[in-house]
């Protein structure tokens, strides 16, 4: 689906969006990789380091953090920040990342022209530093389906993107899915962490992107080292092509999964 060609300091892609768009409309997600430099990732990377220690420290305002995601761990001074939202305003770099010109090809053909991003609170993409611990209040989730956070709002179809930053593997956790469940409705999904029929571990390589359906069944498992080889860091946020909420009208969040 994608081809780099790495001549040097030029890098050249050739990504199928047909193909893109054709496996995750049979699979409900696809994997694309190739989509940043290493110059890029390593730009943006620093830029998520900045804003993150900016928001621990107190130059950046804790609303920023959400509602549950700053910790301490042991010997952090000042406390470890997990979460830090709405980095695209934040950042150039998150900017150009987050919306480049292949996945949001992908979001008009897939949404149609009118998509847009979701923001609950004015907040939306965020990065994400995962690890295991004490003060980490976010290491695994159990099977859920995006939609079903707000299962009764028209904001759906919806697609979430995850910029990795990291290579995941068993060590920090990764991705599991139930390929092609986002046409099966959820009356069979678990509740909990138990393996599913048919369901695969998705490894991403640095700099991948993952693109789900908002009815896909999916978790993420735990990571089973302690930093710095269970460490997983990320860019995430959901495009929409549903009717975008007035102010005050967007329904709660249903908190629909295990963790």
């Amino acid at each position: 689906m994608v081809t780099v060609v790495d001549r040097g300091d030029q890098v050249s892609l050739d990504v199928n969006v047909d193909m893109v768009i054709a496996e995750f409309e049979r699979t409900g997600y696809v994997v694309i990789p190739g989509l940043y430099p290493p110059g890029q990732l390593d730009e943006l990377q620093a830029a998520m380091e900045r804003l993150q220690t900016q928001l621990a420290s107190g130059e950046l305002d804790r609303t920023y953090a959400g509602d549950e995601f700053v910790g301490t761990f042991e010997g952090e001074a000042p406390p470890y920040a997990h979460y830090v939202l709405d980095v695209t305003e934040l950042s150039t770099a998150a900017h150009d990342a987050f919306y480049h010109p292949v996945i949001l090809e992908i979001m008009e053909r897939c949404l149609g022209p009118d998509y847009w991003i979701f923001a609950p609170d004015g907040r939306a993409v965020a990065y994400q530093d995962a690890r295991p611990g004490e003060g980490m209040t976010y290491t695994r989730i159990g099977w859920h389906s995006d939609h079903q956070s707000r299962p009764n709002s028209a904001i759906w179809p919806g697609i979430a993107v995850t910029v990795h930053l990291d290579a995941t593997s068993p060590a920090n956790g990764f991705l599991r899915v139930r390929p092609a469940s986002h046409r099966m409705g959820t009356d069979d999904m678990p509740l909990g962490f138990e393996k599913v029929p048919d369901e695969v571990g998705v490894y991403c390589n640095r700099g991948d992107v993952i693109l789900h359906h908002s009815d896909l069944w999916h978790s993420a498992a735990r990571a089973t080292e302690d930093a710095p080889g269970g460490v997983r860091r990320h860019m995430r946020g959901s495009f929409m092509g549903g009717t975008r909420p007035g102010d005050g009208e967007l329904e709660p969040f249903n908190k629909n999964a295990m963790r």
